[in-house]
């Protein structure tokens, strides 16, 4: 067993995720909706699903891209029983319904193998089908109907934090965070720790291969190497975006989505040369592809917090801090060094991690939206940066740093709306202010299971 220079245990094994739990959950039923996994590329679907293959007597993964000639199996009929026995005859491998799993991997390079998911389901429930791809947002938006009813989504994302420190053997670690509240702080001397922690991996960001080269070789200097890497990537795939978009336009909105991040997107800041239906056009492409994600601004007058919402008003979070960083050009000493939340917060990085983390520690059913508060009023603007929902009740949450006399926005926001609790999320450790709980950087998974408690408990 190895460590590194913070202690951390390093796994050159798989790193669970979040997701493994709700594939077991599939596994197990009697009868099976195909699955798709959703997200953007590189967050680890392939590896993740080859990983759950291994519960399996049988595995078979089919490549759209390696293996184009694949595609010549739906092109005549849909019919899972000749489709598997086909693939069953080339792979040399059975499919047995219950003891095989079938991965159709890149499935967005066979449009007629995503409309036969639907027919699995009808015909061999019993079969476990799974299935991914890059972009296959864009796929899907190009089918009316893919099954309404007989397909299930998870979606995945970059690794957590909890995901990142589990996968360095930090279990003892996070288990103290689960243990604590603001009414039961964590030791101090563990405190500063996982904030030490937390701005390593917010450096890191979540993308696998980042995770696995840091947690194998400890370098940093590889690990931005691999950062620039993933960001010519993806600016490689734009051309397959769309055919009516330049190229050269999503590249300046996907840049201007990192420089606005923390305020309003503002579509004539993006492409000075683009109007304003073009950048819109740029964007919704980008939030299609999974790298930019929207935060919209409510009204939170009351719940659902969408009935208050205005597409209008929007801030932009980059879907990977890692990514983000190197975009921006951050001072990665003066960053990892810094015991000061500004460094740690420099270019809005802190409400970016915070954004990620409460979608990461949501429901991998759903595609959660989220929202921020703002009210324009002569010498008098205010700003919440996210709102969730408890229960019935509406909870803001407000990442900054300092005392009391700079929640200003968080009790105007209080009062304004009779709420009796606030959230703020900073670098210090688990406390109260009043009516407002104080969760370190390191604990969104923790503040996330805490609101699902009391969810649990009002229902009950």
């Amino acid at each position: 067993m190895l460590y590194n220079c913070l202690g951390l245990i390093v796994n050159s094994m798989y790193i669970p995720r979040k997701i493994d739990r709700e594939l077991k959950k599939w596994k197990a039923e009697s009868k099976h909706k195909p699955l798709i996994i959703r997200g953007a590329r590189q967050v680890g679907k392939t590896i993740t699903i080859r990983e759950f293959g291994k519960q399996f007597d049988h595995f078979v993964e089919i490549n759209f891209e390696e293996s184009p000639r694949m595609k010549a199996l739906f092109s005549d009929e849909l019919s899972p029983s000749s489709i598997c026995e086909n693939i069953a005859a080339i792979y040399k491998t059975l499919i047995v319904p219950g003891k095989t799993l079938l991965f159709f991997d890149e499935i967005q390079e066979c449009p007629e193998a995503i409309a036969s998911l639907r027919f699995f389901y009808e015909k061999m429930p019993a079969l476990h089908l799974v299935a991914a791809g890059s972009l296959l947002e864009f796929a899907l938006g190009e089918i009316p109907t893919f099954g309404v009813g007989r397909i299930r989504s998870l979606f995945m994302y970059p690794l957590s934090l909890t995901e990142f420190l589990a996968g360095a053997g930090e279990d003892q670690l996070l288990q103290k965070v689960r243990e604590a509240s603001p009414a039961k702080p964590v030791n101090e001397v563990l405190h500063a720790r996982l904030i030490a922690l937390t701005q390593k991996f917010i450096c890191l960001g979540g993308m696998p291969e980042v995770i696995d080269t840091y947690l194998e070789t400890r370098d940093l200097n590889q690990c931005q190497q691999l950062l620039d890497d993933l960001v010519i990537s993806y600016q490689a795939d734009f051309a397959k975006y769309s055919m009516k978009t330049p190229v050269s336009r999503l590249n300046e909105v996907f840049r201007s989505v990192v420089y606005q991040a923390g305020q309003k997107f503002v579509y004539s800041k993006a492409c000075i040369q683009a109007n304003h239906s073009q950048v819109k056009g740029a964007l919704h492409l980008l939030i299609t592809a999974g790298l930019a994600i929207p935060v919209t601004h409510s009204a939170a007058s009351g719940l659902p917090l969408g009935a208050g919402a205005n597409p209008q008003k929007q801030k932009m979070l980059f879907f990977d801090t890692g990514v983000f960083q190197r975009l921006m050009d951050l001072d990665l000493a003066e960053f990892l060094l810094s015991q000061q939340f500004d460094a740690i917060n420099k270019g809005h990085l802190a409400e970016q991690f915070v954004g990620l983390e409460i979608i990461k520690s949501s429901s991998s059913y759903q595609h959660p939206s989220l929202y921020y508060w703002h009210r324009e009023a002569r010498n008098s603007n205010a700003e919440v940066d996210y709102v969730i929902s408890v229960a019935k009740e509406v909870l803001p949450v407000e990442v900054k740093a300092g005392t009391k006399g700079s929640m200003q926005s968080l009790f105007l926001f209080l009062k304004e709306k009779k709420l009796k609790r606030g959230i703020r999320v900073s670098n210090e450790n688990f406390s109260m202010y009043d009516n407002i709980e104080v969760y370190p950087l390191y604990a969104i998974e923790q503040l996330i299971s805490a609101i699902a408690l009391v969810f649990h408990h009002f229902k009950s």
